[in-house]
């Protein structure tokens, strides 16, 4: 058991290729989430500013 387990995590010697895609994959995904909040965010608060100037 412990064995196929190493065999997993080394990906047959790709492990670094595929570990580091998977980490790519990971934060490209949180970004394309994140990005778009902070820019509604930063909308919300440029408006509300922009009310209280007039």
């Amino acid at each position: 058991m412990h064995d196929s387990w190493q065999q997993f995590w080394a990906m047959g010697g790709y492990a670094a290729f595929v570990w580091s895609s998977y980490g790519i994959a990971a934060v490209v995904l949180i970004g394309n989430i994140l990005a778009p909040v902070i820019a509604h965010r930063r909308l919300v608060r440029r408006i509300r500013n922009e009310e209280f100037d007039d």
